[in-house]
Order: structure tokens, then sequence, then C-alpha cells
């Protein structure tokens, strides 16, 4: 499940972990946007689910500084030992330019250069090394983990996927449907032993399909359109089914390239029906060879009320059906 789930304050997360492990989760990971940072629900979810796995999908790579992204992850996995990963990512101009003010320069040297760094920072060794996008300077953590966190890599198209299957410890993929996972898988090539495939999946568990739709389009229009994510989608071949909503966003109708999404890529990106059937949808990520699939819950007409307790009985909902104990 991302987390932290919206609405619900984080310092009642503690039920909401809890029912998430009673309902069968194995994983946490948690989002960075505009909301919490990465790290701290899951600092609160070492303490509070000391069973659950904890993972950042994703932290980008822009927005700290080499150090102190080495540090928070050393951390973490300090707090949780065996059972935290590290994904990071290239994220969005929009995050790294606008909102943190670092330009967002050659996203792909800078997502890799961060990736050897980390993997060398983690294992506590001494770091003295110029890379393309940046120099670190004797730099060492004071506090090493004992177990160093696994590395895992966001990316959309082959030039990032083969470097996630080169050099990480796994890959995280975002905004695709579960017919579309075994293009992506076929260009990661092979893979090392334990290389994991995560997969975030926006799920709207409400049989308003009208809502969730409008939902979905809004979403859709807003992340399709920025570049890297719509550079994915055409070589995913949806280029003609969303070239109006292009067109529309890029002529300043937000509205109209919301309402240009058809309803097919709505159905195949935001699940949604009953918490039943999303969680049979989710499992068809899993067959198609994606091995973690985490659930990205999104606001429904019946849980808007923002409760606790209506998303335990929700989070209850999509942890049963006959594939609980799997």
């Amino acid at each position: 499940m991302t987390i932290p789930l919206n609405d619900v304050p984080l310092s009642e997360h503690d039920t909401i972990y809890a029912a998430l492990e009673r309902a069968g989760f194995s994983d946490l990971w948690s989002a960075e946007v505009a909301g919490a940072d990465a790290f701290t629900p899951l600092a609160l979810a070492a303490a509070w689910a000391p069973r659950l796995r904890l993972g950042t999908a994703i932290t980008p790579v822009f927005t700290r500084g080499p150090g102190l992204l080495a540090m928070s992850a050393a951390t973490l996995a300090d707090a949780a030992p065996g059972r935290f990963s590290l994904g990071i990512g290239a994220s969005s101009p929009v995050l790294s330019q606008d909102w943190n003010a670092v330009p967002h320069s050659r996203p792909f040297h800078r997502t890799r250069d961060m990736l050897r760094f980390l993997q060398s920072a983690l294992r506590g060794e001494l770091v003295d090394e110029t890379y393309e996008t940046f120099a670190v300077r004797r730099f060492r953590l004071e506090r090493p983990p004992a177990v160093p966190p696994p590395v895992l890599l966001a990316a959309l198209r082959p030039r990032m996927l083969r470097l996630a299957a080169e050099e990480a410890d796994g890959v995280i993929l975002n905004w695709l449907g579960a017919d579309d996972v075994p293009q992506a898988i076929a260009e990661l090539g092979s893979r090392r032993p334990g290389f994991e495939i995560v997969a975030r999946i926006f799920v709207c568990p409400t049989e308003n399909a009208e809502y969730a739709r409008t939902l979905g389009r809004r979403l859709i229009a807003t992340y399709l359109t920025v570049p890297a994510y719509a550079a994915f989608h055409r070589w995913l071949g949806r280029e003609k089914l969303l070239d109006p909503m292009w067109q529309a966003w890029a002529a300043g109708d937000r509205r109209g390239a919301a309402a240009a999404v058809p309803d097919e890529v709505v159905d195949a990106l935001v699940l949604h029906g009953s918490p039943q059937s999303c969680r049979e949808q989710v499992r068809r990520y899993a067959a198609a060879g994606v091995t973690v699939p985490v659930m990205a819950l999104l606001p429904t007409p019946e849980s808007q009320s923002g409760s606790t307790a209506a998303m335990t009985a929700l989070i209850a909902r999509l942890g049963t059906g006959p594939a609980e104990g799997d």
C-alpha cells in the first residue's frame, strides 16, 4: 500500500498500519510529491509496524544532496534493519525546478550517478568521487546501516529500464496498465537474482464508474502531460488515443484535455469497481510479472469522510477475498 493515506492524519496511521497488516498487506511504500515527505511516514511505520516491509517509491534524486539522501536512507535502514528498500528516480521538472529551485538537468545521468554514489555510501565506504553531474569529497556515513538497503530505480523507457537491470536491485514502474507490463519487463533483459519489479497501481475502489473515470481523467491529464510520461505512453503505443489530450493541454485547455481521455485509457490506468474487483485487477499485474504490486488508494464517494474508521473498513475489504493468505 502507498502511504500515507489521504485525509487520515499521520498521527492516526498506527491504526492504519495495523489494519493493513490484519488485511494481509505486506509492504508500505511512501510517495513524495507535495504532501508528506518520503521518510517520515516510514519512520513511524518502523516503530508502529515492525513486521511490515518499508520502501520509498520514490525519493527524487534532485531534491536532496547526495550526502543527505544517504543519511536519510541509512537512518531508516538502521530503524528497520533488513526491511527497508530505497527507491529513487528522476521525478519531474515541476518538483525539481518549480518547487525546489534545482535545475532538472540531465535526469538520466543524475539518477545513474546518485545510484552509484548511494550504493557505495550505504555500504559504509569513503566516497571521494567526481561523477558526471556532481562531485562528492571524502564523505563517509558515521552510522552506516548494518544491513545496507536495496536501491531500486524508477524507470519508464528503455534506457532507464536497462540501467535499473544492470546496476540496481530492482525497478519501480508507474502509470502503466497490466497489459503494458510485459513491454517494460522485456526491456530489462537479464537481471540479477532477487531483482524486484515494483509497480505503483492507482486504485479507486468504488462501483460509481462515472466518479472513478472523472477522477481518473483529471489525474491522467495532469500526469501524462509531463514530458517524461507523455514519451512513455507514446512508447507504449497510446499516441493516437492520447494525442487529443496533449493537444488540448498544449493549447491551455485543461478541462478539454481531461475530457479527451478515452474510457479505455482510464480503465487501464485507474482500477475501479468493488474492493474485491480491484484486488483481482491488481493480481493481473502480478500475473504479468510484477513482483511487488503497490496499491495507491484514490478517494471515493464512500470514503470521503476521511475518517480513520472508514479507511480501516475499506482496507479490510481490499484485503479479503479468495486470494487471502497468499
